[in-house]
C-alpha cells in the first residue's frame, strides 16, 4: 500500500469518526431545542442528525486547513442521501422507518465520493498550524467535549448512586495499569489511598439518608475534580486531556447533586 492510499485512508478514518461523533455529541442537544413531536418527525429527524455530522465534520477539515469547497462539498454529503429518501416519503412512497436507516448506508458512499473528487487533497494533506486563539480553543476539546456529555445534568439535576463514585478511584487505577504510570511505589499507594477513602466516602452516604447522603455524594464528586486538577498539572498517572475531561465531569456532578440536595 502506497504512502498516499494510507493517508487517504486515515483521512477517511478521520471523517468518519468526526461524523459519528458530531452525532452523538450535538444530538442530544436537539430535545432541548425541538420539540419531541417534531423531532420524531424523519425529515426534521435526519435535519438534525446531519447537521451535528456536517458541524463536526466542517470543524475537523478546517483544522486540516481543506478548502471551502472540500468543506462545502462534504457538508452536501451528510445532506444529499437523506434528501433523495426525503422526497419519496413526502410522496407517501417510502415507510418512515426506512429514513434514517437508508439515509445513513448511502452517507457513506457519498463521503467517499467527495473524497475520491479531490483524491490528490485527500492523499497528500497535512494539518495547517493553528495558532493564538484557535489553538486555545483547539487545546481545551477536553473541556467541551464534558460540557456536551453533562448537558442532561446541567439542564435537569438529579441524584447519583453513591456507588457510582467509585468508578473516579477505580478510573484512575486501571489507566494507570494500562499505561505502566502507578510506579514508583508512592504513586500506588497515592491511588490506592484514594480508593480507601471512596470506599469510606460510599459506606457513609450508603448509611446516610436524605440531604446528607446527597451532600456526601456531591462533596465526593466535587473533591476528585480537585484530583483531577492536581493530575492534569503534573501529567501524572492519566492523560492530561482525560484528567481535564474528568475534573469537568466531576466538577458538573458534584455542583449538580449539591444543587439537588439544596432544593
Amino acid at each position: 500500500m502506497t504512502t498516499s492510499t494510507r493517508t487517504f485512508l486515515r483521512h477517511a478514518g478521520e471523517m468518519l469518526l468526526a461524523m459519528v461523533l458530531g452525532m452523538l455529541l450535538i444530538g442530544p442537544v436537539w430535545a432541548y431545542l425541538v420539540p419531541g413531536d417534531l423531532l420524531a418527525r424523519p425529515d426534521v429527524a435526519a435535519g438534525t442528525m446531519a447537521t451535528g455530522m456536517a458541524v463536526a465534520m466542517a470543524v475537523w477539515m478546517w483544522h486540516r486547513g481543506h478548502r471551502g469547497g472540500a468543506v462545502a462539498e462534504m457538508t452536501a454529503a451528510m445532506y444529499l442521501p437523506f434528501l433523495v429518501l426525503l422526497v419519496p416519503w413526502w410522496a407517501g412512497l417510502l415507510p418512515a422507518g426506512a429514513v434514517l436507516p437508508a439515509g445513513h448506508l448511502l452517507m457513506l458512499p457519498a463521503m467517499l465520493l467527495a473524497m475520491w473528487h479531490r483524491a490528490a487533497e485527500y492523499s497528500a494533506h497535512r494539518a495547517r498550524p493553528v495558532r493564538s486563539g484557535a489553538a486555545a480553543v483547539l487545546n481545551r476539546w477536553p473541556t467541551a467535549f464534558a460540557l456536551l456529555v453533562t448537558v442532561d445534568q446541567m439542564v435537569d439535576p438529579r441524584p447519583v448512586p453513591a456507588y457510582a463514585m467509585l468508578v473516579l478511584p477505580f478510573g484512575y487505577l486501571s489507566i494507570g495499569a494500562v499505561r505502566g504510570t502507578l510506579r514508583p511505589r508512592r504513586v500506588l499507594i497515592t491511588q490506592l489511598g484514594g480508593l480507601g477513602a471512596y470506599l469510606l466516602l460510599v459506606l457513609a452516604a450508603t448509611v446516610a439518608s436524605g440531604d446528607l447522603a446527597l451532600s456526601l455524594i456531591g462533596a465526593g464528586w466535587l473533591a476528585h475534580a480537585g484530583w483531577d486538577v492536581w493530575h492534569h498539572r503534573r501529567d501524572a498517572v492519566v492523560p492530561r486531556g482525560f484528567a481535564e475531561w474528568c475534573a469537568v465531569v466531576d466538577a458538573v456532578i458534584g455542583i449538580s447533586v449539591l444543587a439537588v440536595a439544596v432544593a
